[in-house]
C-alpha cells in the first residue's frame, strides 16, 4: 500500500472511525444543500458537458462520474443504473462529504490532502463497503493553481484499468482549460461593455467606418444626433451622410489628418452642420483599414474653442474684496443684473477691476456654464477687428485660413462676449457692432449669409464715452445701446477702509504664489496705505504687495515720490526696512506721551512688558528721545 494511503489509515484509525460505516457522516439539508450548489453553479456549469463525455466512454460498464467542490462535497451524480442505485444506498448524493474526516480514505479524499490525480482500489479504501470499487479521481485547478473541484470516476475493480485514471485527468484538464476560457471571454466581455459604456457616455457622435463608407459601429450620441434609427444608420453608407466626402477623404490619405472641421449633414429632417474629426486605422501593413468619425454639434465645438481661448470665467463675486458700503451697493447691483440678457456698460479707472465684475456677473448668471469671451478692442490691429470679432468664410482675403474661421461672436454662442476697452473701437467697426446687438446675428466676411447668435455683450472703458460722443471718435446710437445696464467701479481714493482687506488678501495670495513668507504690516504703515491716493488702483496695489512680499521689508517708496500724508509733505525713504519702522513708530508715540510708558503702550496695543522688551531690542534711549529731531525728519506720520 502507497505512503500516503497509510497514512492516510492511520489518521482514520486515530479518530476512532469504523470501517463498517455505510456513509459520510455529514450530509447537508435541503438549504445548505441548495447554498453550496448556488456557490459553485460556475464550476457546475462548466463540468457537467465534460463529465457527460467522460461517462460516454464507460457507459454500459458499470460506472459512476462524481464532481465534488475543494472540500469533497459532492455537487453532482450521474452513471449507470445498477452501480448508481448502489451507490446511493451508500448516500453518495449531493450534499454527502467524500473527506477524510467524514468518509476515510478514499481518492476524493486523497486529492484534497496531495492535489494531484490518485487512483485507489479495493482495500485501499478505509470503509469495507467500498472495498469492491477502484475510484479514479483528479483535481480542477484554478489559474492561480488552487484546487476548486474535484472530479471522480468509480467503478467495479474488475471493469478499471490503469488508463481510466488518464481519461478522469484528461477530462479534468479540460474543464481548466475551459475555466481559463471562460475567464478571457468575461474579461473580453467587461472590456467590450466598458469600452461602449465609455464610447456612449461621451457627448460627441461617435461612429466607424470602411474606405467605401459602411458603417461598422456607432454610439447612441450619432442616432441622436441625425434623427434615424441604428437600423436605418447602419444601412446608410457615409458618402450619403456627409457632403463632400470624398474631398474629405482624400484630404486624410494625402495628409493624414482631418482635425475640426465644418461639415454638412444630410440628417433625416433637414441638413444640419457639425464639427468633424477623423483617425485612420491602419493594418499591419499600414494600408488604410477603417476610419473613426468624431462629430460636434458645432455649439458645443465652439463652447470648447471658447473655453480654450478665455480660459473661462474664473472670477466670482466671492473673489471680489471690500466692505465699503458703497462699493457692496456696487456689488449687489451687479448681482441683481447678472440674470438679464440686457448689455452691461462697465465703467471705471484702470486697475478697478472692470474684467473681474464681467467675469463675476457671468458666473452668477444662467450662462456661467457658457463661454465667456474676452476682446481687448485696443489690442486687435484695426484691419483684423472685423475678421476677429465676426469671423470670415474660405477665400475671404488674401492669407485667410482655408475652411474659413469662425469669429469671437460666434464662439461666444450662448455665452457672454466681453469688448474690453470697448471707447478704442474704430468708429466703422462700431456701426456693424450696432446692427449686430439689433439684428442679434452676425455675417462672416466673404459671406452674404446671417448666421443667428445668442450673446450677452458686457463692454468696459475707462474713457468718458459721453466726452468722446463730442469729440466724434464714439457713435451716439452705440452708447445707447451698450448702456442699457450702466454699472460704475469706484477708484480706490473712494473707499479707503477696504485697502487693509486688500493689502491681507494679496498678501496671502501673493506669498502663497512665491513661497515666501507673509510681511506682517505695522499699524502706522498701514495707515499710510490708507492715505495714498493709489492712482493705478486695486493693480497698483497688488504691485505694491508684491514688492512688498518680494523684498521681506516695508518699503516706503510705492511711487518713488513726494507723497502727501496728513498735509505734511514729506520726502519717503526708498529702503526703510520693518524692523526701523517699528523703531521710530514706538520712539514716536513715547516722545509724544512724554515718556508715559503705560499711555504709550495702550496706544501701540501691547503690553506693557512687550513695550520694555522692544525698547532693549531697539536700544532706544528714552531719556533723550524729547531731544530726538532725526525721527521727526524720518517719520512724520500722526499716531
Amino acid at each position: 500500500m502507497k505512503g500516503y494511503i497509510e497514512e492516510s489509515h492511520n489518521r482514520c484509525r486515530s479518530t476512532k472511525m469504523l470501517v463498517k460505516n455505510l456513509f459520510s457522516t455529514l450530509i447537508l439539508n435541503n438549504v445548505e444543500n441548495k447554498n453550496i450548489l448556488e456557490k459553485n453553479k460556475e464550476l457546475i456549469l462548466t463540468a457537467i458537458p465534460f463529465m457527460n463525455h467522460l461517462y460516454d466512454f464507460v457507459s454500459g460498464s458499470d460506472f459512476f462520474a462524481i464532481l465534488c467542490d475543494s472540500n469533497g462535497c459532492i455537487l453532482k451524480v450521474i452513471g449507470d443504473e445498477r452501480i448508481l442505485s448502489e451507490a446511493i444506498k451508500f448516500k453518495m448524493i449531493t450534499g454527502a462529504y467524500m473527506d477524510e474526516t467524514h468518509i476515510g480514505t478514499n481518492a476524493m479524499s486523497l486529492v484534497i490532502s496531495e492535489e494531484v490525480p490518485i487512483q485507489i482500489s479495493g482495500k485501499e479504501h478505509f470503509m469495507e463497503a467500498y472495498h469492491k470499487w477502484t475510484c479514479s479521481a483528479a483535481p480542477i485547478k484554478d489559474l492561480n493553481g488552487k484546487v476548486i473541484g474535484i472530479i471522480d470516476l468509480t467503478g467495479y475493480i474488475e471493469n478499471v484499468n490503469p488508463h481510466t485514471l488518464g481519461m478522469v485527468v484528461a477530462a479534468a484538464d479540460a474543464i481548466e482549460k475551459m475555466f481559463e476560457i471562460n475567464k478571457y471571454n468575461s474579461m473580453l466581455e467587461i472590456s467590450k461593455k466598458r469600452l461602449e459604456t465609455t464610447i456612449n457616455s461621451i457627448s460627441a457622435g461617435i461612429l466607424t467606418c470602411d474606405v467605401i463608407g459602411n458603417i461598422t459601429a456607432m454610439n447612441k450620441q450619432v442616432v441622436r444626433m441625425f434623427g434615424y434609427s441604428e437600423n436605418e444608420m447602419r444601412k446608410i453608407i457615409i458618402p450619403e451622410l456627409i457632403q463632400n466626402w470624398s474631398e474629405i477623404l482624400g484630404q486624410l490619405k494625402v495628409k493624414g489628418t482631418f482635425i475640426d472641421k465644418d461639415v454638412y449633414i444630410n440628417a433625416r429632417v433637414n441638413k444640419l452642420q457639425y464639427t468633424l474629426t477623423l483617425y485612420p486605422i491602419y493594418d499591419l501593413k499600414m494600408n488604410l483599414e477603417e476610419i473613426t468619425l468624431v462629430l460636434y454639434e458645432l455649439k458645443k465645438s465652439r463652447k470648447i474653442a471658447g473655453k480654450m481661448l478665455s480660459g473661462q470665467a474664473v472670477y466670482t463675486f466671492d473673489k471680489v474684496m471690500g466692505k465699503n458700503k458703497t462699493f457692496m451697493k456696487t456689488i449687489d447691483y451687479a448681482k441683481k443684473i447678472a440674470e438679464s440678457k440686457s448689455t452691461v456698460l462697465i465703467t471705471g479707472e484702470s486697475g478697478t477691476g472692470k474684467e473681474v465684475f464681467a467675469q463675476s456677473i457671468h458666473n452668477y448668471g444662467i450662462r456661467k456654464d457658457e463661454p465667456f469671451i474676452a476682446v481687448n478692442c485696443g489690442a486687435i490691429p484695426r484691419a483684423l477687428v472685423e475678421s476677429e470679432l465676426f469671423g470670415y468664410e474660405d477665400g475671404a482675403f488674401t492669407g485667410a485660413k482655408k475652411g474659413g474661421n469662425a469669429g469671437k461672436f460666434e464662439i461666444a454662442d450662448g455665452g457672454t462676449i466681453f469688448l474690453d476697452e470697448i471707447g478704442e473701437m474704430p468708429i466703422d467697426m462700431q456701426i456693424k457692432l450696432l446692427r449686430v446687438i439689433a439684428e442679434s446675428a452676425i455675417t462672416r466676411i466673404g459671406s452674404s449669409e446671417q448666421i443667428p447668435i445668442d450673446v450677452r455683450i458686457m463692454a468696459a472703458t475707462n474713457k468718458d464715452l459721453k466726452d468722446e460722443i463730442e469729440k466724434g471718435n464714439f457713435r451716439k446710437d452705440l452708447y445707447y445701446r451698450l448702456n442699457v445696464m450702466p454699472l460704475n467701479l469706484p477708484p480706490i481714493r473712494e473707499r479707503k477702509d477696504d485697502i487693509p482687506q486688500l493689502v491681507n488678501y494679496y498678501m496671502n495670495k501673493t506669498s502663497k504664489m512665491l513661497n515666501k513668507r507673509i510681511v506682517d504690516i505695522p499699524e502706522a504703515y498701514m495707515k499710510y496705505l490708507m492715505e495714498y491716493d493709489w492712482p493705478g488702483n486695486v493693480r497698483e496695489l497688488e504691485n505694491a504687495v508684491e514688492r512688498i512680499v518680494n523684498s521681506e521689508a516695508i518699503q516706503l517708496n510705492i511711487s518713488n515720490e513726494v507723497t502727501q500724508v496728513n498735509k505734511n509733505t514729506i520726502k519717503l525713504d526708498t529702503n526703510l526696512s520693518l524692523e526701523m519702522m517699528e523703531k521710530l513708530h514706538i520712539s514716536k508715540v513715547i516722545k509724544q506721551v512724554k515718556g508715559n510708558m503705560t499711555l504709550a503702550a495702550n496706544i501701540l496695543k501691547i503690553g506693557r512688558n512687550t513695550l520694555y522688551r522692544k525698547i532693549e531690542k531697539y536700544n532706544i534711549d528714552c531719556s533723550k528721545i524729547e531731544h530726538s529731531s532725526i525721527i521727526e525728519q524720518s517719520f512724520l506720520v500722526e499716531v
